[in-house]
């Protein structure tokens, strides 16, 4: 028994012990959120001239939450204030990352490719035009096919999840080309004297605004505008040039486009399809779903005027995800899409095929920088607030529980070690950030703990006034108290968990770290609290001495002054 209890006692030292040891090794701490350590709060509203109700303000929120998530940053705040959206973004500096991150519409078009550059592998000494040209679904430039890096997608391959692929047609080696590109990829584009200025893709997915100053503004992606043919960046750097959102080639402004939404929603995954990785995506039914697919599916297979470089392309935001060749006529049910994608190119493009249109349209009315300083002077007062407390409840444990409050000491360093070493692992691994809110629960928690110990040296108590040994009273008073403890935690856990469910932004962080906290105590009380009272009853450092306010005989069977 008594080997037992050293193991145990030894074992969560050692656990703490290491992974505090390891998490300061490799530098890892805690991510703050926006009110500790600042970022970006961008405030959008919907464009005036829409109809909307509070409904799709609510649905336009979870659209944007599940974008920002997708992302990675650590613990968004964002929320809707009347008719505005604010969303606060910590640990984001960059306020043209940050309204790239809320990029609010969200929707996805299906794009006609006419013909597609390379991303160049040099800078080109001149924007003349040479006699190369560019294959689309190779991705490569003809005049260097070894070194050029394949466009984005354009490897890639679409076929019916079922059924045969129907019959081979042949890709012309040299479809049409990118009128002024050059090997390189570069598009040339000279602004007309008679206007303010004139946008032009870049190679790196940025376009530069030419003012009639001569000053230059860069902005994240070019405007997407699906009624007309456009130059568009790939992922990758290379460009393509896509027709109008549909399958006529109709660029007037009442041409029905084709979008994202011919995908059912949340259906797209990526998998592992003939030994490469590719994506799987279901089709609505009926003319709004595989309808509208098969009608430009059908133009690209057969490579005409609309499709020439039977590619099609699928965009979100400006930018071509990717732009697979179509080897079918018609689809039904679901479409595959193969290439040489690695595991992560698979899921962004099932990500971006379940993106939905949001259903109002937003624009960004205000992005400003949110300052820590307020934040860091409240966590410093939250801090000296808590150090405080911590030290009057030592100071009352010392005085009333006596050298058992060693092993109160003990263990809230044991459990402060486990809490830093998680959360730091959090925020390495899952993007998690330690807000104020968040601080607060822990703090909170502290209580929880205390108690843990209160309620078991209370029983402790209470057994060798009983009579009993020391010894026989520890063994019977934490078997008691645990239970106790394990109600009392269980009804935290209850409220950190309802507190989880029905909340957003901060309130999360402090039903997180609350739970995570009183977990941690139950784990404590078990493996730490238990062997160490336990052993100390077995000990003769405890014999003699006034404990609880009590003072034990020599022989640790029974307190001074009990009767047998």
């Amino acid at each position: 028994m008594r080997r037992k209890l050293q193991y145990s006692l030894a074992g969560i030292l050692v656990l703490a012990i290491g992974l505090l040891t390891l998490n300061v090794a490799a530098g890892y701490k805690p991510a703050l959120g926006l009110d500790l350590r600042g970022g970006i709060s961008v405030t959008l509203r919907p464009v005036q001239g829409q109809q909307y109700d509070k409904t799709s303000l609510d649905l336009a929120v979870e659209r944007i939450r599940e974008r920002v998530d997708s992302f990675g940053v650590g613990e968004p705040e964002i929320l809707r204030q009347d008719d505005a959206i604010v969303v606060n973004l910590p640990g984001v500096n960059d306020q043209q990352q940050a309204l790239d991150l809320v990029n609010v519409t969200g929707k996805v078009f299906l794009r006609p490719v006419k013909a597609c550059a390379s991303a160049p592998t040099s800078t080109p000494a001149s924007t003349v035009p040479t006699t190369g040209t560019t294959t689309p679904g190779t991705g490569t430039t003809a005049t260097d096919a070894t070194t050029a890096p394949t466009t984005a997608g354009t490897g890639a391959v679409v076929t019916p999840v079922t059924g045969s692929p129907g019959p081979s047609r042949r890709v012309d080696t040299t479809p049409p080309t990118i009128p002024g590109a050059t090997t390189s990829a570069a598009v040339s584009t000279t602004a007309p004297s008679d206007v303010s200025s004139t946008a032009a893709a870049s190679t790196d997915g940025s376009t530069t605004t030419s003012v009639s100053d001569g000053s230059t503004t860069t902005t994240g992606l070019p405007f997407s505008d699906p009624k007309t043919t456009q130059v568009l960046p790939t992922r990758d750097g290379g460009v393509c040039q896509v027709g109008p959102a549909n399958a006529t080639g109709d660029a007037s402004p009442s041409a029905e486009t084709i979008t994202g939404e011919v995908f059912s929603r949340d259906s797209a995954q990526a998998r592992i399809i003939g030994g490469g990785w590719g994506v799987t995506v279901d089709l609505k039914s009926g003319s709004s779903g595989e309808g509208k697919w098969n009608q430009l599916a059908k133009e690209c297979y057969n490579g005409s005027a609309v499709c020439p470089s039977h590619q099609l392309a699928i965009e979100l935001d400006g930018q071509i995800q990717s732009a697979p060749t179509v080897n079918a006529p018609s689809f039904t049910g679901s479409v595959q899409i193969t290439g040489s994608f690695t595991k992560a190119e698979a899921a962004k493009l099932a990500q971006v095929m379940n993106s939905g249109a949001l259903p109002i349209s937003l624009q960004a009315e205000a992005v400003q920088n949110v300052s820590a300083t307020l934040g860091k002077d409240s966590l410093r007062a939250a801090l000296i607030a808590g150090a405080i407390g911590i030290a009057l409840v030592l100071a009352f444990m010392f005085f009333y529980y006596r050298r058992l409050a060693i092993v109160v000491v003990v263990g809230l360093c044991v459990s402060g070690a486990l809490i830093y070493s998680i959360t730091s692992l959090i925020s390495r691994f899952y993007n998690g950030v330690l807000s104020l809110a968040g601080v607060a629960g822990l703090i909170v928690s502290i209580g929880v703990t205390i108690d843990s110990y209160v309620v078991f040296f209370e029983r402790l108590k209470d057994e060798i006034r009983a009579g009993r040994s020391l010894r026989n009273s520890a063994q019977r008073g934490f078997k008691a108290a645990f239970h106790t403890i394990l109600v009392a935690d269980a009804v935290s856990l209850i409220g950190a968990a309802v507190l989880w469910y029905l909340s957003v932004g901060a309130v999360r962080g402090f039903a997180f770290y609350l739970g995570l906290s009183t977990l941690i105590d139950v784990f404590v009380a078990y493996f730490f609290t238990r062997p160490a009272v336990l052993l100390l009853a077995r000990s003769k450092f405890m014999a003699g001495r006034k404990i609880m306010g009590m003072e034990i005989s020599v022989d640790g069977n029974q307190p001074l002054g009990a009767t047998s």
